[in-house]
């Protein structure tokens, strides 16, 4: 929320506003493949298993299996700089003006939209399951519940958020995977799960991590 002068009585700064991102598709189809296809990874700082186990792909694709093991880490890595990012409204605005099929429109939609597994590989991974899945994580965050208002995460957590936000945090990302995985991803941005930012407790201990 935000208004230009500071109202009397709200303890929310009249000037601060945090993005939720709590839908972030390119992560979303990663972490699905993962384990969808059951994908043997090795790297540094990979997130934590879903919360909403997806089926098992049985259809078999041993080559490109082999293939998106050895992508996927260094992915994760681009796609979450990206979801870290503060959207380019000049980009937005030059999109806008752009011919269509135009090379110029081709590079601000991969500007604004950042890496992506479709990109990289196509739809070759995502079978009808996915689609099922992801309108079960749509829901889950879109679903209205009964929570006071000054009973929101943000609102339960303001003594930790205002110190983070004045630390420059601006953009908090939302990944459905078990536990703690609290990451500062860029200058403006934390990662976390949806676990952490729906438990006041956690919440709190990682927006502090930021401030």
């Amino acid at each position: 929320m935000w208004s230009s002068e500071p109202i009397p009585g709200n303890p929310w700064p009249h000037d601060m506003v945090i993005t939720i991102e709590n839908q972030p598709h390119a992560l979303y189809e990663l972490l699905w493949i993962r384990e969808a296809w059951d994908l043997q990874l090795s790297g540094q700082d990979l997130p934590p298993l879903l919360t909403d186990t997806p089926a098992r792909v049985e259809a078999g694709h041993p080559g490109s299996v082999a293939q998106w093991q050895d992508a996927w880490p260094g992915l994760w890595h681009s796609c979450l700089e990206h979801a870290a990012k503060v959207v380019d409204h000049s980009a937005l605005e030059r999109l806008t003006g752009s011919t269509a099929g135009s090379d110029e429109r081709m590079r601000l939609l991969q500007q604004l939209n950042g890496p992506s597994w479709r990109d990289r590989f196509g739809g070759e991974a995502f079978t009808p399951d996915y689609d099922q899945w992801n309108r079960r994580q749509f829901e889950a965050v879109t679903s209205p519940k009964s929570v006071a208002y000054g009973e929101t995460p943000e609102r339960a957590s303001l003594d930790a958020l205002i110190p983070a936000w004045r630390s420059g945090l601006t953009r908090l990302v939302t990944i459905p995977c078990h536990g703690a995985f609290t990451r500062r991803i860029g200058p403006s941005a934390l990662l976390i799960t949806e676990e952490t930012r729906n438990n006041a407790a956690r919440y709190t201990d990682a927006l502090r991590s930021f401030a």
